[in-house]
């Protein structure tokens, strides 16, 4: 997991290379603990969630402090589950491990546990996508897996067009789905996720 990502002027992610965004999904709420500089180290917002052959990046609507994104590499999430409650929303839970710059101790870094709450519409669409998408990134990258560093830019090679053309519509669901990629032609595009968390938010 890493914090505050790069942003486009509308909110979107920047891009890294050979990055493919999937969907992106508002009115979700998004619950992750262990976050530095928080009262008490939990944050619970609302906003967008972007899924791509990559990451999740969730987008607030508001700040929570110097807080505007949380960018959760799809190789270091696991144990995640999909909840139907009776009395509550449904949701998918799970872990996620930071993003650990080369030169910093991993020990000095905590497993977050977060959570996507569905609080307006279905999930029909977003959560077979995701799912699938996880499942197919793991199994592309089975070797990188072991390492304590992994790289998450390394799922950029799992192949997910056959996927995304086979992709179930929830009408229920307001998912929107990428038909093509948004702000394709940027030279903005990243190379890696080491850098410095970036504590303005460049929207």
């Amino acid at each position: 997991m890493a914090l505050n990502p790069q942003l486009f002027p509308n909110g979107m992610p920047v891009p890294f290379v050979n990055e493919m965004f999937v969907l992106a999904r508002d009115g979700v709420e998004f619950e992750i603990d262990k976050i530095p500089g928080t009262e008490g180290g939990a944050v619970k917002v609302k906003g967008t969630i972007y899924l791509s052959n990559i990451r999740m990046v969730f987008v607030a609507k508001k700040h929570v402090g110097y807080l505007f994104a949380f960018d959760m590499p799809l190789l270091h999430v696991h144990d995640e589950k999909f909840n139907q409650p009776i009395f509550y929303c449904n949701n998918i839970a799970g872990y996620v491990e930071p993003v650990v710059p080369d030169n910093e101790h991993r020990a000095l870094y905590s497993t977050h546990s977060f959570k996507i709450l569905f609080k307006e519409g279905g999930c029909g669409t977003f959560v077979p996508l995701f799912f699938n998408l996880i499942g197919s990134v793991r199994q592309y990258n089975q070797h990188l897996a072991p390492q304590p560093r992994v790289d998450p830019i390394q799922a950029a090679q799992t192949p997910v067009d056959e996927m995304m053309r086979h992709a179930y519509v929830d009408p229920s669901d307001p998912t929107r789905i990428f038909l093509q990629q948004p702000n394709a032609d940027s030279r903005l595009r990243r190379r890696t996720y080491y850098q410095p968390i970036n504590t303005e938010n460049p929207m």
